[in-house]
């Protein structure tokens, strides 16, 4: 497979693992890795750390560069993307920002760069990332199947079209935090009931890991499994009793759903 050059806009901590990530998987050599990013430190900091190139201006970095890859906050998008045309950038983009469809970045661009919208999350940092590319993209195979091996390598890739991609940041670009705050929650749980704070919080994230790779590997769907572990009369189903009582089903549908509506609105 062709290894193509990579230019990151922004080197905050997606940038950096996906950069970290795909240096580790020997899926790019990081002299294929250029940086901008408006804190000379940072840049400073990755390229002592994982050897890649660093650049001081939009300009300098589209010259090093075969691909784009947008790393920066939606609020900073549109003038990154006037910069861009500004300087007659033609490499094809690759965004990782939410609320941006494909079609909206085209609108700020003045030439047609190819671009692939990607809502990845923060567990790319640990090689078990969820990615999402949106469907349909007109950039080019080869370029397309680059990038596809650099998320496959730090986690799954799933495809799915323009209109659903605002629910998929609400589940698997901002669940992370969902699930963070389980675990603190059965992290707490615990301490209240005399385990230690390391030990509570070992047993919460081994428990969370566990579930979702029962899920992932027996396919078998989550009611089923949780209708396992309930025997009748025991202490689980006590549990699920309290948390249906008190809305856990509810609370997380709602937090999704103003996710997403807040996705739609950037």
């Amino acid at each position: 497979m062709k290894e193509f050059k990579l230019g990151f806009i922004g080197a905050g901590n997606m940038a950096e693992a996906i950069v970290g990530g795909a240096i580790k998987k020997n899926v790019v050599s990081p002299q294929n890795i250029t940086l901008f990013d408006v804190s000379t430190d940072r840049i400073a900091a990755m390229k002592d750390k994982y050897g890649v190139s660093g650049a001081s201006t939009l300009p300098e970095l589209a010259k090093a560069c075969d691909i784009f890859v947008l790393a920066v906050k939606p609020n900073i998008m549109p003038n990154v993307l006037i910069e861009l045309s500004e300087i007659g950038a033609k490499q094809p983009l690759v965004s990782i920002a939410a609320g941006w469809s494909a079609e909206k970045i085209k609108s700020y661009l003045k030439r047609k760069n190819d671009v692939l919208r990607i809502m990845p999350n923060m567990p790319l940092m640990a090689g078990e990332g969820m990615s999402v590319f949106e469907s349909p993209s007109d950039m080019g195979e080869d370029e397309y199947l680059f990038i596809k091996s650099i998320f496959q390598s730090l986690g799954l890739v799933l495809e799915e079209p323009a209109k659903l991609m605002d629910a998929v940041t609400a589940i698997s670009g901002s669940g992370p935090a969902y699930v963070f705050m389980f675990i603190e929650a059965l992290a707490d749980a615990g301490v209240l009931e005399g385990i230690s704070r390391n030990d509570a919080i070992l047993l919460a994230s081994q428990t969370v890991l566990g579930a979702a790779k029962a899920v992932l590997e027996t396919g078998t769907h989550p009611a089923q499994l949780k209708d396992a572990v309930c025997s009748p009369g025991g202490t689980t189903i006590e549990a699920v009793r309290v948390l249906e009582d008190k809305g856990m089903r509810a609370a997380v549908i709602e937090a999704v759903i103003a996710c997403a509506d807040k996705s739609k609105k950037l």
